[in-house]
Formats: C-alpha cells, structure tokens, sequence
C-alpha cells in the first residue's frame, strides 16, 4: 500500500524550495550540519533521501553519498539534479548493500514515514562498520501525538494537547497538496529498537529554532517539533 509519497512527490518538491522548507533551514540543517563538523567521513548513506537534497550536501562536504528512497519520482528527481550523484529505489527496511559498507548512515525525516521501522533501524545498523554513526532526525512524539494547538478566548496559543502518546498509529498529514500516511511512535519504541539493533546513544537532542520569522520561532519554541540523535555501532 502507497503511503502517498509517490503521488505527492511533485507537490513535495515545490514546497521544498532551494533551500528546503522553514523548518529544515532554520531548525533541521544547523542541528544535522552541526554533527558532521570536525568528523572526517567518507561513505555515506541516506536513507528515505527523497529528491536528494541532503545528498548533495553532502557531497559537497567531500563525503561520498548514496541515496536510496521507495519514491520512484523522487529518485528520478534526485538524478535529475545530481546527475553525478548516486541514488536509487529501495526500501529502507531491505538495504541492498553489504554488511558494514558505510561510516555514516542519515535518516533526515524518513523513519516516522517508515511502517516497519525496527527492520529498517536494524538494517541502518548493519550496513554500519564498527564504529560508524548513525544520525538521525525525527518528529518529535509529542508532536505527533498531538491533536492541534488550543487557543484561549483571545485566539491566542494556548497549549498544545497529547492524546495516545503510548500507542503506535498512522496517521495522515496534509498541507500544500501533500497527502502523506506516516507514524506515531512513544520515544520508548523508538529507543528500545536503536537498543536492540545493538546501537550506543552519543547524541540527543531538541532542537530550537536559530532564525526566521519570530513569531514562527515562538511557535515551535511551546513544544518541541523534532528530535536529533547520533547513534554509533560498537568497534
């Protein structure tokens, strides 16, 4: 079953812009970019790449990416961009490389897209060689468990709810043509697979906005939207 990628990548690849959408530039890209500094990899993967965005980061970085994303459209238009680059169809929880073939796997935003993560986290850390890492973005639990903000009598934010923040669900998101399913999981799920997967937690974090329109900042600052973690296989 489609989770609506496919048929929303055009609309996707509009909104995204040159430089990505509010929350990629202000929050996501300073959190993510920041790990890479000082690091001397050499191999990356990016899992659930998309139209390749942060491929070509990366390669602009000196770090030889490939892509790999289940969106056909999107793949085409990450070869349409980077016809240089590498990329290609596949799915997140059947990698079709070999054991410890890179240093560095990225999962920007594609997990809570993903049904069967615990394979996909398990296959990310397989493809791993000793000592790699394994950065990762995420939308935030308390995001996706909630409901939308509820405003006081002046229409004002006033808090923003959770309900079944335990449970695993789909759920479908929509804004700007996009009509994607994708998941809420408890964070409890999410760390107990990394755990699982035989990964050492050597990063977290909840990243704040670092520009842009201040009343949008001061919006995401009422809850946290996004998480980042840096996860590393054993050596």
């Amino acid at each position: 079953m489609s989770n609506g990628w496919d048929e929303s990548a055009e609309a996707w690849i509009d909104s995204l812009g040159a430089r990505g959408d509010w929350s990629r530039e202000y929050i996501l890209d300073p959190a993510m970019q920041s790990r890479l500094q000082g690091q001397r990899f050499k191999r990356a993967l990016d899992v659930g790449c998309g139209e390749g965005r942060f491929c070509r980061f990366l390669a602009g970085k000196g770090i030889a990416a490939v892509g790999i994303d289940a969106s056909r459209t999107l793949i085409t238009e990450a070869n349409r961009r980077n016809p240089d680059g590498k990329y290609q169809l596949g799915k997140a929880e059947e990698l079709p490389f070999e054991n410890a073939s890179f240093d560095l796997v990225i999962s920007y935003m594609s997990l809570c897209d993903i049904d069967g993560y615990r394979d996909a986290i398990a296959e990310m850390a397989r493809v791993l060689e000793p000592g790699g890492t394994l950065l990762l973005a995420n939308i935030s639990s308390i995001n996706s468990a909630g409901t939308e903000w509820v405003r006081d009598e002046k229409g004002q934010l006033s808090h923003w709810p959770v309900d079944r923040y335990s449970e695993e669900f789909s759920l479908v998101s929509e804004w700007k043509g996009i009509r994607i399913t994708n998941w809420h999981r408890p964070l409890s799920a999410y760390m107990k697979a990394f755990l699982a997967a035989g990964l050492q937690l050597t990063h977290f974090d909840e990243p704040l906005p670092i520009g842009g329109d201040a009343a949008r900042q001061e919006r995401y600052r009422r809850a946290p939207w996004f998480v980042i973690m840096e996860w590393r296989t054993a050596i």
